[in-house]
C-alpha cells in the first residue's frame, strides 16, 4: 500500500521536470533567430535525391564501360566481362525508374483528387490548395525528367551491349576465317619452335615439380585427397541411386530397349560427371593451396580438360557401340564395325585433346603463332584422313543379323557425307584456313558426342514415360517395395521420371553445346538470368522465376491449409466433441479461405498485377448476369448452407424426390446418399429455395411407430399391456417421453392398434422395430391372440326362369319338362360363400 503514493509522487516530479525543460527550450527558441529554410537540409535523402545520385553514378560507370570496350576491342575475354557489367548496369537503371513509379502514382492520384485550378468566373480556391498543386506538379516534372534520363541511359547501355555482341561475333568470325600461308618455311619454323618450346617446358615442369616436392608436398596430397573424396562421394551416391543403370548385367541374354537406353545414358553421364568433379576439384584445391604456379596452372587445367574429353568420348563409344557386348548395342553394327568406328572416334578425340593441350602449353611458354598453326594443321589433316578411311569400311550389320558375320557398306548417302567432310577438312587446312578446320574437327567429335548422348537420354525418357513401361524397371520395383505403390501410381511415377530425364538431358547438354560453340560461362549466366527473370512477349514481361515462385508459394499455402484443416478436425474439434456437421462446415470454410489466400499470394509472387484483372472482372460480371447466374446462385447458396447450417453432414433429410443422409456439402451442390446407396447431387439453390425436411435438425431423437391388428375376440387391454411390456424391455427405447399404445379404430375385420415410442437416435429405428415385431409375434402366439387375415364376403344371386308367354298351352311337352328340370333344382335358398385370402401386404 505504500508503493502507490511513492509512485504518484515520482510521476508528478517527472512531469514537472519535462514541462520545465519544454518551457526553457521554447524560450530559448524564441530568443534565437531561426535558420533560413535553405539551411535546414533534411537528414535523410528523399527518393528523388537518391535516384539522382544513382543516375549520376550510372553515367560514370557507362563512360568507363565505353572506354573499356574501345581499349579491349580485340580481347574476347575482356569483352565478356564488360558485357556482364553492362547488363548489370542496365538492370540497375531500370530499377531506378521502377523505384520512382510509386511516388509518381501517388502524385498523380493526389492531383486528381485536388482537381484542376478554378477557371475564370469561378470562386477562388484556398491558397494552401494552390501551393500543394504547384509543389506536386513541380515534383512530377522533376520525376518525369529523371525518368527520361534513366530511359535514355538504358537505351545507351542497350546499344553498348549490342555493340559488344557484334564485336565478339566479328572477332569469332575473324578467328575462324583467318588465313595463314602454308609453306615449307612455315613448317621449318614450326619445327624449330617446337624444339625450343619442349626444352623450355621441360625445364619449367622440372623446376615446379622440385619446388612442390620440397615445399608443397602436404598441400598437394591434401588437395588430391579432398578431390578424390568429392568424386568418391558423388560416385557412391550415384551407384546407390542408379547402380543398376551404371553396369550391364552379364546374366541378361536379351536386354530390353529401355534397359539398353538407360544404361547407355546414365553410365555415360554419371561416370563422366564423377571424373569431371575429380578433375575440377583437384584443380581448385591445388590452386587454392598455392601448389600451382601461374605458368603451370593453365597447363594443368588443359591436361585435366584433355583427360575429361578423352574419357567422355570413350564412355560414349562404349555406351552406344558396345564393341564387346553386341546384345547391349544401340545401333545395328557388326562387331568389327563397332570396334573400328569406336577406335576411330577415340583416336579423333585424342588428336583434339592433344592439340588443345599443346596449344595451351604454347601459350604458357610464349611460343610463336606458327607453331599453333602447324599443330592445328596436323590435327585437321589426321581427322580428315580418319573420316575418309572410315567411309570405305563395312560396319553395317549383316542381313542375317549375326554380329560376327562380315558387315555391309555404309548407306550411300552416309559414305558420301563422310568423304566430303573429311576432304573438306583437309582442303580447308591446306588452303590456310587452319582455324576453321580445327573448329569444325573439334565440333564433329565433341558436339557430335554430346548431341548423340542427349538424344539417347531423350529416347530413354520417352521409353520410360510410355504407358505401362516403367513398371519393369528396377527403380519401379524399389518404389513398389518402399512405398507400397499400385500399378496406376507406378505408371504415373514413370511419367514423372521420364520428364526428369528430359530435363537432365537438356540442362546438361545444351550448356555444353553452347560452351563448345564459343559461348562463355558469363554468357550463359546472363542468358539464364534473362530467361528466368524477364521474358518479353511484345509488351508483356514474363518472369519464369516469379511464376515458379508463385506456384511454390501457392502449393505451400495450400498444403499448410490442408494441415490446418486436419489439425483442427483431429485435435481441437474432435477433443471438444464438436458435432460432425460443424466440423465439416469449419473444414470446408477453412479450405476455401486457404485456397483463396494461396491464390492471391501465388499471383502476387508471380509478379502479376491484380489491378490488371479489373477488365476481366467487368467482363465476368456481364457473363455472371447471363450465363453464370445459376452457378453463382449455387455458390452463394452453398455459402449460406455452410454458415446457416439448416442441415449438416450426417442429417436425414427429405427434399422433393430425394431422401437420405447428407454426405457432403460443397459450395455448388450437396451430396445425399439414399438408403439404397445411391448418391444424388442436389444443387444448393434448390435446397435454399425449396422445402427440405430434416429428421435430425437439432437432435437425433425421433418417434417410431409399429401398427398392430388383432381379431375381434381379443382383449384390447391385454393387447396394450403386452405391447408396453415388450417395449419396456428394449434398452434403446426412451423412457421420457413414455411409450404408449393408441387404439386407433374398429377395422372391417380387426381391431387396429399403434405402438408409439421414442428413440434417442433415429438410425436405430429399423433394428428396434424388427426386434419388436418378432417379440410381438412370439408373445401373441403364446397368449393365443390371433392376428386376423383380410376377409371378403361374396354373395351370388341366381333369378328364376320367367313363365311361358303362351297361356293357351296347358301341358308342356316332354322336352320342355326335361329342360326345366335343372332350373327347378337351382331354385333353392341363396347360398352364401365366404372366402378367406391371405393379405401379403397386411400391416403389422
Amino acid at each position: 500500500m505504500r508503493l502507490r503514493p511513492i509512485l504518484l509522487r515520482t510521476i508528478l516530479l517527472l512531469t514537472l521536470a519535462v514541462a520545465g525543460a519544454h518551457f526553457k527550450g521554447a524560450a530559448a527558441f524564441a530568443q534565437e533567430p531561426q535558420a533560413p529554410a535553405a539551411a535546414q537540409a533534411p537528414l535523410v535523402d528523399t527518393p528523388f535525391d537518391q535516384a539522382t545520385k544513382e543516375i549520376d553514378k550510372a553515367k560514370v560507370q557507362l563512360t568507363a564501360l565505353q572506354d573499356g570496350v574501345q581499349q579491349n576491342a580485340d580481347n574476347d575475354d575482356a569483352l565478356v566481362g564488360l558485357a556482364t557489367k553492362a547488363d548489370e548496369l542496365s538492370r540497375a537503371v531500370i530499377t531506378i525508374s521502377v523505384n520512382l513509379r510509386p511516388r509518381f502514382d501517388q502524385i498523380k492520384n493526389r492531383l486528381a483528387e485536388i482537381g484542376d485550378p478554378p477557371k475564370d468566373g469561378q470562386p477562388p480556391e484556398a491558397e494552401i490548395v494552390t501551393q500543394e498543386r504547384n509543389a506536386l506538379a513541380a515534383e512530377r516534372a522533376q520525376i518525369n525528367a529523371l525518368t527520361g534520363d534513366a530511359e535514355n541511359l538504358s537505351i545507351t547501355v542497350t546499344k553498348l551491349v549490342n555493340e559488344i555482341t557484334e564485336m565478339r561475333r566479328r572477332l569469332f568470325a575473324d578467328t575462324l576465317l583467318r588465313r595463314t600461308e602454308i609453306s615449307v618455311s612455315v613448317l621449318d619454323d614450326a619445327g624449330s619452335a617446337f624444339v625450343h618450346e619442349a626444352s623450355e617446358f621441360s625445364q619449367a615442369l622440372s623446376s615446379w615439380a622440385t619446388f612442390v616436392w620440397k615445399f608443397k608436398r602436404f598441400p598437394m596430397f591434401a588437395a588430391i585427397f579432398l578431390s578424390l573424396a568429392s568424386a568418391l562421394i558423388l560416385l557412391s551416391g550415384s551407384y546407390r541411386l542408379f547402380g543398376s543403370y551404371l553396369r550391364r548385367d552379364e546374366a541378361v541374354e536379351n536386354p530390353s530397349y529401355i534397359g539398353r537406353l538407360s544404361i547407355a545414358f546414365w553410365s555415360t553421364l554419371i561416370r563422366t560427371l564423377a571424373l569431371s568433379v575429380l578433375l575440377v576439384t583437384s584443380f581448385f584445391f591445388l590452386n587454392g593451396f598455392n601448389v600451382l604456379r601461374p605458368d603451370i596452372a593453365p597447363v594443368i587445367g588443359a591436361l585435366f580438360g584433355a583427360i575429361g574429353l578423352v574419357y567422355f568420348v570413350g564412355r560414349f563409344v562404349n555406351a552406344i557401340f558396345a564393341p564387346l557386348e553386341p546384345r547391349w548395342r544401340l545401333v545395328r553394327l557388326s562387331n568389327l564395325g563397332a570396334r573400328s568406328i569406336g577406335y576411330c572416334l577415340l583416336a579423333m578425340a585424342i588428336v583434339n585433346a592433344l592439340d588443345y593441350l599443346f596449344g595451351t602449353i604454347g601459350e604458357a611458354m610464349g611460343s610463336p603463332l606458327v607453331l599453333t598453326v602447324v599443330r592445328s594443321l596436323i590435327a585437321a589433316l589426321i581427322i580428315g584422313l580418319i573420316l575418309i578411311a572410315v567411309s570405305f569400311g563395312k560396319p553395317m550389320l549383316a542381313k542375317n543379323g549375326d554380329p560376327d558375320a562380315p558387315g555391309r557398306h555404309w548407306p550411300r548417302g552416309m559414305a558420301i557425307i563422310l568423304r566430303v567432310v573429311g576432304a573438306g577438312l583437309i582442303l580447308t587446312a591446306l588452303t590456310g584456313y587452319v582455324g576453321l578446320a580445327r573448329f569444325v574437327a573439334t565440333q564433329l567429335i565433341i558436339t557430335g558426342a554430346v548431341v548423340v548422348t542427349m538424344y539417347v537420354g531423350l529416347l530413354s525418357g520417352k521409353a520410360i514415360s510410355r504407358q505401362e513401361s516403367f513398371g519393369d524397371t528396377f527403380f519401379a520395383s524399389f518404389l513398389t517395395r518402399r512405398f507400397k505403390l499400385g500399378p496406376v501410381a507406378i505408371d504415373q511415377a514413370g511419367l514423372v521420371v521420364g520428364l526428369a530425364i528430359y530435363a537432365v538431358a537438356l540442362l546438361v547438354g545444351i550448356p555444353l553445346i553452347l560452351l563448345l560453340w564459343g559461348f562463355h560461362v558469363q554468357d550463359l549466366q546472363i542468358l539464364a538470368y534473362r530467361l528466368f527473370t524477364e521474358v518479353r512477349l511484345g509488351g508483356i514481361s514474363i518472369s519464369l522465376l516469379g511464376i515458379c515462385t508463385g506456384i511454390l508459394l501457392f502449393a505451400g499455402v495450400y498444403l499448410l491449409t490442408r494441415w490446418l484443416q486436419r489439425w483442427l478436425d483431429g485435435n481441437v474439434m474432435a477433443r471438444s466433441h464438436v458435432d460432425l456437421g460443424v466440423r465439416n462446415s469449419v473444414k470446408t470454410g477453412i479450405g476455401y479461405l486457404g485456397v483463396g489466400i494461396a491464390a492471391i499470394i501465388g499471383v502476387s509472387a508471380a509478379g502479376i498485377d491484380l489491378s490488371s484483372f479489373a477488365l476481366v472482372a467487368s467482363a465476368l460480371s456481364v457473363g455472371i448476369g447471363f450465363g453464370l447466374q445459376n452457378i453463382v446462385s449455387n455458390f452463394v447458396s452453398g455459402l449460406i448452407l455452410l454458415v446457416e447450417r439448416p442441415f449438416k453432414v450426417g442429417d436425414h433429410v427429405v427434399s422433393g424426390t430425394a431422401e437420405g443422409i447428407v454426405k457432403r456439402i460443397s459450395v455448388r451442390a450437396t451430396e445425399i446418399e439414399t438408403f439404397r446407396k445411391q448418391s444424388i447431387i442436389v444443387p444448393n439453390s434448390e435446397l435454399i429455395n425449396g422445402l427440405v425436411g430434416n429428421w435430425t435438425h437439432r437432435n437425433k431423437i425421433g418417434r417410431s411407430e409399429i401398427p398392430v391388428s388383432v381379431a375381434y375376440n381379443a382383449d384390447p387391454q391385454q393387447v396394450m399391456d403386452i405391447l408396453l411390456e415388450l417395449t419396456a424391455k428394449i434398452p434403446l427405447v426412451m423412457r421420457n417421453p413414455e411409450p404408449h399404445v393408441e387404439f386407433l379404430r374398429f377395422g372391417p375385420y380387426s381391431l387396429d392398434f399403434e405402438l408409439r415410442f421414442f428413440l434417442a437416435d433415429m438410425g436405430d429405428g429399423m433394428a428396434v422395430r424388427n426386434n419388436l415385431r418378432i417379440e410381438i409375434l412370439k408373445r401373441f402366439k403364446a397368449e393365443g391372440i390371433e392376428i386376423p387375415l383380410p376377409q371378403t364376403d361374396l354373395t351370388i344371386h341366381r333369378e328364376a326362369r320367367p313363365a311361358l308367354a303362351d297361356a293357351g298351352r296347358d301341358q308342356p311337352n316332354e322336352q320342355e319338362n326335361s329342360a326345366d328340370a335343372p332350373m327347378e333344382e337351382e331354385e333353392q335358398p341363396v347360398r352364401q360363400l365366404r372366402s378367406k385370402a391371405a393379405d401379403g401386404n397386411r400391416k403389422g
